[in-house]
């Protein structure tokens, strides 16, 4: 396979993501959907759609490959020691009050709708499967460093980490995992109508979680954005999936397993993270233009480090 056909081969994963995602930023410009339609959709993906979809990957699913729990512990060691990297970077050249904000915007991933879409696209229901289990660990991590972090610069707040705690372990998501795992080993089925009818529920989910995203982008926030909100947009999209994905090939990690640990570290930043900054009181203005610009970005350095591998052999 030539230079060419390798490029138009990885054109035909990432564009249609993020093609939708720009669809997104189109229909919210022309007015065809509007902040109501955007939280009410996001809702139903989070709670509903998304967990159905997980579920039924999970049931589809050869369990013996989809299982890695190299994979796993790779994922949670490499994310703590991006976490740690950003921390240290931030503490030498971001101002104090920023810190924070800063840090979550360089590691926190948005690996639920952005890298599962992107693991879909490449590697089809072995990607929603593996990705699907690669979620728990992303949910848990994500939210407990995120909060260490956060409240690092909270001064004179105390932090709730009984109600942290709850909120984890009531997350959709990682309840989708819990629920399909004995299903799945003990070999139960569910009656074809019934898996027909999640299949269609399930398929909204992609589409309407990556319009929703392109929706909620703030061509202001990036107007308005500065030298932390790109900093920090740059050690996501860039430093940190380069040097997770290098580690990964590093310790004998290659071909999917390879290609979805680095959909998984190039996500751009999670949604997720301004909410839980508007929360503790932190800038909400950076966490927002941090999230704009690497959603924006993703579209080039997804692209270009999937090329990059796959010339060289290693997805």
């Amino acid at each position: 396979m030539n230079l060419t056909e390798i490029f138009f081969g990885t054109l035909e994963v990432t564009l249609p993501v993020f093609a939708m995602v720009f669809l997104g930023i189109g229909l919210r410009r022309i007015g065809w959907i509007d902040q109501a339609f955007v939280s009410t959709a996001s809702a139903l993906v989070f709670k509903a759609t998304m967990p159905t979809l997980i579920f039924l990957s999970l049931l589809k699913a050869d369990i013996d490959t989809a299982f890695n729990p190299a994979l796993m512990t790779y994922f949670a060691a490499a994310t703590l020691v991006t976490f740690l990297l950003s921390w240290t970077w931030a503490i030498w050249q971001v101002p104090h009050e920023d810190r924070g904000v800063y840090v979550q915007g360089a590691f926190r991933g948005n690996c639920g709708i952005v890298g599962l879409a992107l693991a879909a696209s490449m590697y089809g229901e072995y990607g929603l499967s593996a990705g699907g289990l690669l979620l728990g660990v992303v949910i848990l991590s994500y939210n407990v460093l995120s909060v260490i972090v956060l409240s690092s610069y909270r001064p004179g707040r105390t932090t709730n980490w009984r109600s942290i705690a709850v909120h984890i372990i009531r997350n959709p998501l990682i309840l989708a995992v819990l629920v399909a795992l004995p299903f799945k080993f003990m070999e139960l089925t569910l009656p074809l109508w019934l898996m027909t009818t999640g299949d269609y529920f399930a398929s909204l989910t992609l589409p309407l979680a990556l319009i929703c995203i392109g929706a909620t982008l703030s061509v202001r926030a990036l107007l308005e954005s500065h030298g932390t909100a790109m900093g920090a947009s740059v050690m996501k999209m860039v430093t940190l999936p380069f040097m997770a994905t290098l580690g990964a090939w590093f310790l004998g990690f290659d071909d999917r397993e390879l290609g979805l640990l680095f959909l998984f570290f190039a996500s751009p930043t999670a949604a997720a993270s301004f909410v839980m900054v508007k929360a503790m009181g932190g800038n909400a203005k950076l966490a927002a233009n941090i999230i704009a610009i690497t959603t924006l970005m993703a579209s080039l350095t997804v692209t270009s480090g999937v090329f990059a591998l796959r010339v060289l052999g290693l997805i």
